[in-house]
């Protein structure tokens, strides 16, 4: 079995370890990685939360998230290494003083220190404050960031200035889960590894790319958070936007972060803004109203537990994205992501131009134009739909659609697939900042935000609602209908 290269044994710090990103996705990524040989043997997982715990009872909440959220049986042996490296200290992480209990268990001599920050942002200060003051801190030490890193550009760069004052940035490790998937990290390969895709990526071959994350799930009883971030922070911000860039994004000079990172920037601030002039043309909002998702009933937004009736959030976006530079003048890029969506899909269609000139018009009066479909969930993997001939003699040619399937579970059976937090936890174990978010793409990407939430505030229009189970409001046809196009369903 391959064994990465990973330079120290950690001391991992999940600060919220009780809370659900640690219990649903940390602990099981952990695990993963124990499964596969891929975690140091002093390597050391210590839980911090404000609730009293004796690490025998860390223990058992790290096993009932196996059982729950594993999706295979858990491996007796190794489920003993596993839980031999958990240990649990109660902090309160507004209280200065009680940091120095981390002294009692981190050795910053023989291991990195890895702080997670799984918590609530308003957090976030507090324990940068507290790690500057307990000591343990080193040069090698490393904090990991989720989102939101704030609700628009201003508390973004508070939460980044407050990070800035205790860490260097190769210190902070900004997580986007989704870079770390197989098939986002893919483009790369697709893109520059392939010379058929290289020299036909723009404007003279491309006619317009669409870009889905549709959820199945509603809120889940997160109101209170939900209601606050809608699904442009909580999706658009972050998600879309970085696939987009994987996308868009020139050549970059080699794999390292430094280059990638550049050329991803060129991309976000190559974007045309969406202001008060044109958000009504470019953007739809939509909210879902009770419905049927696969023969159940669900209810509608204003009406799941803790909700208030006036919300205006939006559970819905999609918009039209021009990227100004000369790969894609005049390629229109379609975004949407929304909840309570007809399915889970999470994909990628690059729609070809049409031929000039039809030879074939017994099989179609208009030759249908190729697609790339990349699919990154549920199901991993890429096909491109293409017309060949129909086997058979006598008669004219006739022309049949078709398609060409890479599935990754496929392609590659004897390959473990990670999920993206296995891909990033190691990674910042490891210090490769490459799939991590730079300070600068966050602000530039909450710059563009900023705007259209600015103009959608001065429009004052309510949210168009969107039965449970459907694709998203009507609304959202007729922006690329005006265009000319349509949603790949």
């Amino acid at each position: 079995m391959q064994k990465y290269e990973i330079f120290k044994p950690c001391d991992l710090v999940i600060y919220g370890a009780l809370g659900d990103l640690s219990t649903r996705k940390l602990l099981i990524s952990l695990y993963r990685l124990e499964k596969a040989e891929l975690l140091e043997n002093e390597t050391q997982i210590i839980g911090v939360d404000l609730h009293k715990k004796e690490n025998k009872g860390f223990v058992k909440i790290a096993q009932a998230s196996l059982k729950e959220f594993l999706n295979e049986d858990i491996d007796k042996s190794v489920w003993e290494k596993f839980s031999s490296r958990l240990s649990y200290l109660q902090i309160d992480l507004t209280q200065m003083d009680q940091y120095k209990k981390l002294k009692t268990v981190i050795d910053s001599k023989q291991r990195v220190l890895i702080n997670y920050f799984s918590v609530a942002p308003f957090l976030f200060k507090h324990i940068c404050q507290g790690l500057a003051q307990s000591g343990i801190l080193t040069d090698d030490a490393k904090v990991v960031m989720e989102k939101p890193l704030g609700h628009d550009l201003k508390s973004s760069q508070e939460i980044n200035s407050a990070f800035a004052e205790v860490f260097k940035e190769d210190q902070i490790f900004r997580i986007d889960h989704y870079l770390g998937k197989e098939t986002v990290l893919n483009l790369l390969a697709l893109r520059f590894a392939n010379s058929i895709f290289t020299s036909n990526w723009d404007h003279n071959t491309i006619d317009s790319i669409q870009i889905t994350v549709a959820e199945e799930v509603g809120i889940e009883g997160r109101w209170d958070y939900f209601d606050q971030t809608g699904q442009t922070r909580d999706m658009l911000q972050n998600h879309l936007l970085q696939i987009l860039t994987f996308i868009a994004m020139e050549p970059p000079v080699n794999l390292e972060a430094k280059s990638i990172r550049r050329e991803k920037i060129k991309i976000l601030e190559a974007l045309r803004p969406i202001t008060v002039e044109n958000v009504a043309k470019k953007t739809v909002r939509g909210q879902y109203s009770s419905g049927f998702l696969k023969g159940h009933e669900v209810p509608g937004y204003l009406e799941e537990d803790g909700a208030t009736t006036d919300s205006t959030t939006e559970s819905f976006v999609a918009l039209r994205v021009d990227i100004d530079n000369w790969r894609w003048a005049d390629v229109p890029f379609y975004l949407r992501t929304g909840k309570r969506m007809h399915n889970k899909r999470t994909e990628i269609v690059i729609n070809f131009k049409q031929l000039p000139h039809n030879i074939f018009k017994d099989s179609f009066i208009d030759l249908p134009a190729n697609k790339l479909v990349i699919h990154l969930q549920p199901k991993e993997g890429i096909d491109i739909q293409m017309l060949n001939k129909v086997p058979g003699i006598g008669g004219n040619i006739k022309l049949q659609k078709t398609k060409l399937d890479l599935s990754f579970s496929e392609t590659f059976k004897n390959k473990k697939v990670f999920g993206g937090y296995e891909r990033l936890i190691l990674e910042a174990m490891r210090g490769n900042p490459t799939l991590f978010l730079s300070r600068e793409e966050i602000e530039q990407a909450w710059t563009w935000i900023d705007s259209i939430r600015n103009a959608w505030e001065h429009q004052n229009e309510s949210p168009k609602p969107y039965p449970a189970g459907s694709w998203g409001p009507v609304s959202s046809v007729a922006l690329l209908a005006r265009d000319g196009r349509a949603w790949e369903e």
